[in-house]
């Protein structure tokens, strides 16, 4: 005698590919309003940079020994300011990511500080630290003759200061996400903690990596307070782009409307280049 079987209901598969459907209906007024005005607020500014631009006298305002120095300086020092910035702060980073000790969310604080420090401060820390008469630049200067203040090196670690935190946060988030079961497996293969970072750890993070130094580079060839306060602003030495807008608008306001697009050129760049990674929506 057997058994009457039961029939089986199976689950209807879920539908790949689609999205949830977002609210629809009207938007309360309470919160469209301030919605546009916050859209304008942010969009007209960029907007009046447009359409106050000098376009049929940019190429001669562009063509200037001066803001060619500056932009040459610029790309020079913002470059290796990021270079600074990846090779201390993605040992940093891993080192907040994959390793326990007593005090950690204390130096995640303090790397994370210069994003909310005001840069003048910064510039004033880095003076009182590393100037002639500073913390450690005096010992710098009476051992070896170096002086770091008011030169292009100067510029680099400033820009490196208030840069290398936004490498540090973004190389940080990609080591957590990462499965560390891969490097688990390295070390039972025989590979040194180092072999482990260098061969699977590093692969695993360098979209992270690629994204937090795209966002370093921006930061550092826009920084201005921490720049003029610890490097002064000296053209062909260590006036950056930022410094050259600030210095034009007191003596020639379409030159620095045409340094500003630059810099705002720049910056569409960096946002369509990391469009994938920070500006996409699930």
């Amino acid at each position: 005698m057997t058994r009457a079987s039961t029939p089986r209901t199976t689950p209807a598969p879920h539908p790949r590919g689609r999205r949830r459907p977002r609210g629809s209906g009207r938007v309360p007024a309470a919160l469209l309003l301030p919605a546009l005005l916050g859209l304008a607020f942010l969009v007209l500014p960029l907007l009046g940079l447009l359409v106050r631009a000098p376009w049929s006298a940019l190429p001669d305002l562009l063509t200037g020994t001066e803001v060619w120095q500056a932009l040459k300086l610029s790309l020079l020092s913002a470059t290796l300011a990021t270079g600074v910035a990846l090779v201390l702060g993605v040992p940093l980073a891993w080192l907040l990511a994959r390793t326990e000790f007593p005090g950690r969310r204390l130096v995640r604080a303090l790397v994370t500080l210069p994003l909310v420090l005001p840069p003048v401060v910064g510039g004033v820390a880095l003076l009182l630290v590393l100037g002639r008469n500073g913390i450690l630049g005096r010992w710098l200067d009476a051992w070896t003759g170096i002086t770091l203040p008011f030169t292009t090196t100067g510029v680099v670690i400033a820009e490196a200061f208030v840069a290398m935190p936004f490498l540090v946060i973004s190389v940080e988030g990609a080591l957590r996400a990462a499965d560390p079961r891969y490097e688990e497996a390295a070390a039972t293969l025989g590979a040194s903690r180092l072999t482990a970072f260098r061969r699977v750890t590093l692969p695993l993070v360098a979209p992270g990596i690629g994204a937090g130094a795209v966002l370093a580079w921006a930061r550092a060839l826009g920084e201005f307070g921490a720049t003029i306060t610890f490097a002064g602003n000296f053209p062909g030495r260590t006036q950056t782009m930022p410094l050259a807008v600030y210095l034009a608008m007191e003596s020639d306001p379409e030159a620095a409307i045409a340094l500003s697009l630059i810099l705002l050129t720049v910056s569409i760049a960096v946002l369509a280049g990391l469009r994938d990674r920070w500006m996409s929506t699930p």
